[in-house]
């Protein structure tokens, strides 16, 4: 029997930070001064870790991402790449000897090599439309790897040059659109796609030119499919002659989650189609032994919170197979056994990410690693004694981890933070249950002021989370990072309510044709249910969040006058206008029934917009230019109904940000205004004027006739 049974590691893998009386409150300082470790790579030969570092320089309003390596037996990491500002997505040769990477080093993202110890760096590609995404080949001839070309170039890389330099060039900035899905998160579309290219990195028997890539999806369609792909959306066959991706082979992109499986020759062809659900089926990975693809799938079209289960795909008869339809959690990720006799897979389970392990021969799946963590990025030793991966917490940000089958708790490859959390004093997080509306267990977590004593009163800060298909869990985040509103001095609450993930398909779906319902009531239960607790100031409450989180912030304006402040960012307040502006319309077709002409009710009932009466709540609206999933009308609109309203509010405006605020200062700008309003509006509660009689708003009570002999003569 395969050894990586013998796993089952119920342990936490994140040790405490030894932290003394002198160690400072955890800050948005401390946050950008965190490293940020990701995308770990064990070597073929099981010897080695590569992976991916990232800086942040304050100064320079930017971040530098490296490759690193470490020894899996342990030892310092060694950084390998030093020009460039991002070098990302490390992948191994076959042989162990060779690291692909993907860097900008040359003014454009294109890959390079370099060897095991980071010597020799060669540039590999030198596309016009740039390149990244790679993989090697298993034989380790070959390069896989992503571009973004026009259709009609495809692989002619001086078509590619051409038509790109004559969008530099032209002093018309307009473009004009014939169909929907024109624009996606905080990019428009420009023409391109992205494209899979095999590229052999060795000259053929003609020597006299180097080998030219081979456009593998040629058409208009983009290769993942813009959200829709998983991990990486393609994987090359052991035998090196395959390779699978996920394509949406529809027409109306922006109704449609129908991602499916083809195949295609790793030198070019016909592709063919592998699956044919109507839902999306994404993340293809093939077994070590070339016989199975595993890949991940939805069951319901149009609904993109459905339960991603782990389906088995066998290559020789076409048999289609589910290994997790009876766990009703998510699967997020997954890695092969190297014999091919079962997979290992995150799935979200109750604000933390376990590993867990199937058979393909079927059976419950079984947990491997569990701990009060989000574990990602797993890979498997070949021996099948060991794994690597990824983990953090609402305590410590991403370091990389190995686990053995022989029991003991995980070990910890990599500190790079381990000084910085000595330095700044993290808060006690805890887990919390409560009743929510109808019976239900409702669950979240409370991170405490890392001072925190019973003694003292402090005020309570509600954090809501977005999706609303999301969840608040034991995971580190460099947005909304619970730790920093802690050690602002803030008992911090995350809720769970209905329509989080982690907690079974149930009670995902139940905030769909509900927004404003059982999850409004779900959070109030939870917030009872703290604030009873005798450190709770109850005359301090303040709340935020951020999309779905802003949404609801958005409905409790119009619903209760309990918080003293709110903060709102790229929250959805018009139903019916966001409606008509954001792009990927299957998710409120799905959310609200239809579109706002099909099921006008629905978006009237939950719509913050038609409450604007009830609005008391001071508020600081916060938005992007760059949003298009949730447009910034959405929060001018707002900010024009609270002034309107002669209600104490700011709109804090980013034009060079999206839905999230990613740039370094924009990071720390988005927490001290946040912070500073929070401050000012706990302390004290806005009592609103008194309602004027009559018409609220000047009226003219004259005729049209009227008015037009009044009327100034220019």
């Amino acid at each position: 029997m395969y050894r990586c049974l013998l796993f089952l590691l119920l342990a936490s893998v994140l040790p405490a930070t030894a932290q003394d009386e002198t160690s400072k409150p955890f800050d948005v300082w401390a946050l950008q001064r965190a490293l940020r470790v990701s995308d770990p790579q064990l070597s073929p030969d099981g010897a080695t870790v590569a992976f991916v570092v990232e800086r942040v320089f304050l100064g320079e309003n930017a971040k530098e991402r490296h490759v690193y390596t470490v020894p899996l037996s342990g030892g310092e990491p060694r950084k390998l790449t030093f020009e460039g500002k991002s070098n990302v997505r490390p992948r191994w040769s076959p042989d162990s000897t060779r690291i692909a990477f993907v860097s900008d080093r040359s003014d454009s993202s294109q890959i390079w090599m370099m060897d095991a110890d980071g010597a020799r760096q060669r540039q590999v590609t030198d596309f016009a439309s740039e390149a990244s995404g790679v993989l090697f080949s298993p034989d380790g001839a070959r390069v896989v790897f992503r571009s973004r070309v026009f259709a009609e170039c495809g692989a002619n890389d001086a078509c590619n040059a051409d038509k790109i330099k004559q969008a530099e060039d032209n002093p018309v900035e307009a473009r004009l659109y014939d169909s929907l899905l024109y624009r996606h998160w905080s990019e428009w579309d420009d023409g391109r796609r992205g494209h899979l290219f095999s590229l052999a990195l060795e000259r053929g028997e003609d020597e006299s030119e180097d080998p030219k890539p081979i456009d593998l999806t040629p058409g208009d369609y983009d290769v993942p499919p813009f959200s829709l792909g998983g991990p990486d959306g393609y994987a090359i066959s052991p035998d090196g002659m395959e390779v699978c991706f996920t394509r949406v082979d529809e027409s109306r992109l922006e109704l449609s989650t129908n991602a499916d499986l083809f195949v295609v020759p790793i030198d070019g062809g016909r592709a063919v189609g592998i699956t044919t659900n109507l839902a999306a089926d994404v993340s293809p990975l093939y077994s070590p032994d070339g016989l199975y693809i595993a890949y991940r799938s939805q069951a319901r079209p149009g609904y993109e919170a459905d339960r991603f289960v782990l389906n088995l795909y066998t290559r020789e008869t076409g048999e289609l197979r589910g290994l997790t339809d009876t766990l009703d959690r998510w699967v997020t990720g997954f890695a092969w056994a190297p014999d091919s006799s079962r997979l290992f897979f995150t799935a979200d389970d109750r604000g933390r990410s376990p590993i867990f392990t199937v058979s393909i021969d079927g059976g419950g799946s079984q947990m491997a690693v569990y701990g009060d963590a989000h574990h990602g990025d797993l890979q498997i030793h070949s021996d099948g004694l060991s794994m690597v991966y990824g983990a953090n917490s609402l305590s410590r940000p991403s370091e990389l981890y190995r686990a053995v089958s022989t029991g003991g708790p995980p070990e910890q490859i990599t500190r790079f933070n381990d000084a910085l959390l000595e330095e700044y004093a993290a808060g006690e997080v805890e887990e919390i249950e409560f009743e929510g509306v109808d019976g239900a267990r409702v669950s979240g977590f409370l991170v405490k002021p890392p001072d925190f004593s019973f003694e003292k009163r402090y005020p309570f800060l509600l954090l809501v989370h977005g999706g609303p298909q999301g969840a608040w869990g034991q995971s580190w985040s460099y947005r909304w990072n619970a730790q920093v509103f802690a050690g602002a001095g803030y008992v911090v609450f995350m809720p769970n309510p209905r329509g989080s993930t982690g907690y079974g398909q149930a009670f995902t779906d139940a905030v769909s044709g509900d927004w404003g319902g059982v999850p409004y009531e779900d959070i109030l239960a939870g917030v009872d249910h703290v604030i009873a607790r005798t450190y709770i100031d109850k005359t301090r409450l303040v709340a935020a969040g951020g999309s779905y989180g802003g949404y609801m912030v958005n409905w409790m304006m119009g619903h209760t006058d309990r918080f003293r402040a709110f903060v709102s960012h790229a929250g959805v307040y018009d139903l019916s206008s966001f409606f008509g502006a954001t792009e990927e319309l299957w998710f409120p077709i799905w959310e609200f029934r239809g579109a706002p002409w099909q099921n006008p009710e629905m978006y009237a009932k939950f719509s913050p917009s038609n409450f604007v009466d009830e609005f008391r709540t001071p508020t600081l609206v916060i938005h992007g230019q760059q949003d298009h999933r949730v447009p910034v009308e959405q929060g001018m609109q707002l900010f024009t109904a609270l002034q309107m309203k002669s209600i104490p509010s700011k709109f804090l405006y980013f034009p060079d940000e999206g839905h999230w605020v990613l740039k370094p200062r924009n990071s720390v700008h988005w927490y001290q205004s946040v912070l500073e309003w929070l401050e000012e509006w706990r302390e004290k509660r806005h009592v609103p004027a008194p309602e004027p009689a009559g018409p609220r708003f000047p009226v003219s009570t004259l005729t049209p006739e009227a008015e037009a002999e009044t009327a100034d003569p220019e």
